[in-house]
């Protein structure tokens, strides 16, 4: 039985009252030490200040506060504020709520405006505020902007306060909230005094930021040593320091080592059967176990690039173009994990990079792989982490980044439950660079030690390739007509597409819709479901040409995207329609595509955001409201044009990211003296 908000709140006073009574017996069975010696004296001093602490460092900074000093501590809105509350009560300190947003856009407002405004009122009834100078989620150690802000308008000065003990324990969150243990040895470390103007331009702000930043480090780092207790234990792994050590493999990535070591004598077996069903290349099979069809080429530096697949390969292709053309004496070696994608590596891959299958997952595949190409840079794209590969390639001090990197929530929630597997893996990267900020973030909390947040690569892709010939056959067959193409469709969205098409037909009699599948091979399974709707169809992969009479055209094809984007002024993206997560709809803005997408759009959320927004996209739920916004567009061109323009537009101002991540990725490439050196060892 869920329990009354007053039940709920006598349980979080009683709470509190307890956390206050240990925090005061905390402080009195343990030895203080004040560093300098007269940091309350300082605290005084220029009374009121604004004390700022690490979000899970400030148990002890209420029990520690010189004779009458008054505070207000700023504490975010969630449930246990009325347990701090209550616990801060006894030491004259009142809670005001509210919390920064860190650049981040939230639906709902998170109270910083207001948790600002009654700061900027107890400094000047002469109280001081005590702040987190990190906001919530994370990541940790990372200064906001809100306690600078605080100290502009209030003209108070920001003291970075730490407070470390001998003895405690660390929670397993995102801010490592550490509890203080009693009979300690207990350091508090007061820095020097950070003065914000009041006219402090925004340049100036962020510097003030770092300051704080960095004062806030070194006092915390004082502070443990001071009271001799070991301060990793409490550092949140997005603040762990880039030159610390790797963290050891642990019993459940050692398991998945002992377990693909006993599974790799069935590996033939499941290529087998992956052969049999047209997703495996037979006569080069043996790539799959490490095993190279090619010699490595060039006396110059290598680089292993891995994609899993089309989607993948076609947004890390113009980064291993950019490489190519910084370093003559580059050579890469392109893996991939689908026939799909090795097709289009071969139409696009230079003569200065090959294209070999990914190995499976197995540490002796993984180091037949490894030493047959002798990488100097090893790059993962997007969510491709593989155990084995990745530890193999850290063993032999090669390089790692992982480049368009994505994790959506769901996937991060899984991996922060097993930090066994996260930890050791994410921070065997060198570099992470991430789609967006808050997938930054994420990267960080896993244990990734340089996260950039850098874009997404896909945004600055160039568009699909073409066939001018087919395009000119296609172009002469539908003449005169309406074309509207759905894209990249899924199973459960296909009969919506039909169910559209025989909307539209009766305002635009000569429509032709061409569905192109995401999966080419459901093209026939979706042939018989037209047929049996009474509709005419025609398949490309049985080298058909749509004719005057055909309703519906299966574009069951590979790497043809571009052909049938470029036919329409109108695509529906799919993956939308059902809880799948959205397409790259990048492609179809690039090709001047008006967009069309369903309501499901996390696997590219800040993209369908961003075109939304600039009025270059349209979202619809049914083929009752497809059908009505393409018959609106059909019938307006001047809404239609002003879309497509507004696509290229946005994609101009989304772009920056394979610049950002060509010039990250050539400071990892070692020169030729630390190639050689290591070579020797």
């Amino acid at each position: 039985m869920a329990l009354s908000p007053r039940r709920k709140k006598q349980i979080a006073r009683a709470t509190g009252r307890l956390l206050a009574r240990f925090t005061r017996f905390v402080h009195h069975s343990s030895h203080v030490v004040m560093d300098p010696a007269d940091g309350q004296a300082r605290v005084l001093e220029d009374y009121p200040p604004i004390v700022a602490v690490w979000h899970g460092q400030f148990m002890m900074v209420a029990a520690l506060q010189p004779e009458g000093f008054e505070a207000d501590a700023i504490v975010a809105r969630h449930g246990d504020a009325e347990v701090i509350a209550e616990a801060l009560l006894p030491f004259n300190v009142r809670l005001v709520r509210g919390a920064g947003s860190q650049g981040r856009k939230f639906k709902k407002e998170r109270g910083g405006v207001s948790a600002l405004r009654q700061a900027v009122r107890a400094l000047q009834k002469n109280r001081a505020v005590v702040i987190t100078a990190d906001v919530p989620p994370g990541p940790a150690r990372i200064a906001g902007t809100g306690v600078v802000t605080l100290a502009k308008l209030s003209g108070r000065p920001i003291i970075p306060v730490a407070v470390a003990t001998s003895r405690y324990t660390a929670l397993n969150n995102w801010s490592r909230m550490t509890i203080n243990l009693p009979y300690s040895k207990m350091s508090c470390v007061v820095g020097d005094k950070i003065w914000v103007p009041n006219d402090a331009a925004p340049d100036l702000i962020e510097q003030k930021r770092q300051d704080v930043e960095t004062s806030l480090n070194e006092a915390t780092q004082r502070a443990y040593a001071t009271a001799g207790a070991d301060a990793m234990r409490a550092t949140p792994v997005s603040a762990v320091p880039i030159d610390a050590p790797l963290p050891p493999t642990g019993a459940k990535l050692k398991l998945y080592r002992g377990f693909t070591r006993l599974i790799r004598p069935l590996a033939p077996v499941l290529y087998g059967q992956r052969a049999r069903r047209g997703k495996e290349d037979p006569v080069r099979r043996d790539e799959r176990y490490g095993i190279a069809s090619k010699g490595r080429t060039g006396e110059g530096s290598l680089v292993w690039v891995h994609a899993a697949s089309v989607g993948e390969t076609n947004a890390v292709l113009p980064v291993v173009d950019g490489l190519l053309a910084e370093r003559n004496d580059l050579h890469v070696v392109l893996t991939t994990g689908t026939v799909t994608s090795a097709a289009m590596a071969k139409s696009r891959l230079g003569s200065r990079a090959v294209h070999q299958y990914v190995p499976f997952d197995s540490p002796a595949f993984a180091r037949r792989f490894l030493d047959h190409w002798k990488p100097d840079l090893a790059i993962f794209t997007e969510s491709e982490i593989w155990p084995n590969l990745i530890l193999e390639t850290a063993e032999k001090k090669i390089p790692l980044a992982l480049v368009n990197a994505r994790m959506s929530k769901k996937s991060h929630s899984k991996w922060r439950k097993n930090r066994g597997l996260s930890l050791p893996l994410f921070a065997r990267f060198n570099a992470v660079l991430a789609q967006n900020a808050q997938m930054a973030r994420r990267f960080a909390d896993l244990g990734a030690r340089c996260v950039i947040n850098a874009g997404n690569l896909k945004v600055d892709s160039p568009p699909p390739p073409v066939n001018a010939e087919d395009l000119t056959v296609f172009q002469n067959a539908l003449l005169g007509r309406h074309v509207f193409v759905a894209a990249s469709t899924h199973h459960g969205e296909d009969s919506e597409i039909i169910k559209t098409h025989r909307l539209l037909r009766q305002k635009f009699p000569t429509l032709c819709t061409i569905i192109a599948p995401r999966h080419p091979e459901r093209g026939s399974a979706i042939s018989e479901q037209i047929k049996s709707m009474g509709l005419r169809v025609a398949q490309r992969s049985l080298g058909e040409i749509p004719s005057d009479t055909t309703d519906i055209y299966v574009a069951d094809s590979i790497g043809e995207l571009g052909l049938y984007y470029t036919l329409t002024d109108i695509a529906f993206v799919g993956g939308s329609l059902i809880n799948h997560g959205g397409q790259n709809p990048l492609e179809a803005a690039r090709l001047s595509t008006a967009v069309i997408t369903g309501p499901s759009q996390h696997n590219f959320a800040d993209v369908y955001r961003a075109l939304r927004n600039a009025g270059a996209a349209r979202e619809v739920t049914s083929s009752e409201t497809l059908a009505e916004t393409v018959s609106e567009l059909l019938s307006d061109r001047v809404v239609l044009e002003q879309m497509i323009r507004a696509g290229h537009d946005c994609l101009e101002e989304l772009g920056g990211a394979l610049t950002l991540t060509t010039s990250t990725l050539l400071n990892l490439i070692p020169a030729s003296s630390e190639r050689a050196s290591r070579a020797a060892e």
